[in-house]
């Protein structure tokens, strides 16, 4: 059983890294092509946040290999196959409920990590990136990996959620944060300074952060950044 799970942890940090390598070097390619020189000597900056995010990988990995193998061989957990457990318009809920409250989550583990004991521990790896790549997206003091490894692997033994919803909260998740590191918004100006796009966090609206640090500390929405008094609006990356 042992042997079972490790090597289930191990395949999802491969996954993990996979999947950060392709899309933070897709995106990172457009980047070349879209905002040419906007990484212009930022060699070492970027080999440092690849480091890191592939050690991010691994801590990723290993409570994601957990949750995969007790959901196989035990049932352990609340992800569902069949379509037709639920109602169809549970599928869309449940996307929202783990979108938001992984979005609450990382906003108030965000904010206690700008916290001066804290950031200078572990948040202050993050913010090394002067400024921010697509490849910063994971780029993580293991401390901080940890705060957000936990979050999806722990909502799924709490809300139900169907195999295929879980892969596009990953997929919201992955792309999210690589786009808005990458330092320029490839959103159109009619969406992001729209009724939907002033409650969406792009990378108009985190690149303020980094140019600030006190301001801005969602992930997916700006629910509560505005609740909270800290949105500082967007910045022009």
């Amino acid at each position: 059983m042992l042997l079972a799970v490790i090597l289930s942890a191990l395949a999802m940090t491969l996954i993990v890294a996979v999947r950060y390598l392709v899309t933070s070097g897709g995106f990172a390619w457009a980047t070349s092509k879209v905002r040419p020189g906007l990484y212009d000597g930022l060699t070492p900056q970027i080999r440092k946040e690849i480091g890191w995010s592939l050690a991010s990988a691994a801590i990723y990995g290993v409570p994601a290999g957990v949750v995969a193998w007790g959901w196989q061989e035990l049932g352990w957990t609340h992800i569902y196959t069949d379509i037709a457990a639920y109602p169809l318009w549970y599928a869309p809920l449940s996307l929202f409920a783990y979108l938001f409250l992984h979005d609450t989550w990382f906003y108030w583990t965000h904010r206690w990590m700008h916290r001066p004991k804290w950031f200078r521990i572990a948040h202050a790896v993050h913010h090394a990136s002067r400024p921010p790549t697509a490849w910063a997206a994971m780029s993580f003091h293991p401390i901080e990996a940890i705060t957000g490894a936990v979050v999806i692997p722990a909502l799924v033994f709490l809300i139900p959620i169907h195999v295929g919803v879980l892969g596009l909260v990953l997929a919201i998740m992955t792309v999210m944060g690589v786009t808005n590191h990458m330092g320029w918004e490839m959103f159109p100006r009619w969406l992001v300074h729209s009724r939907a796009g002033n409650w969406l966090i792009t990378a108009s609206h985190h690149q303020r952060h980094h140019d600030e640090y006190r301001c801005n500390y969602g992930l997916y929405f700006r629910f509560w950044d505005r609740l909270c008094k800290t949105d500082n609006g967007l910045a022009r990356p």
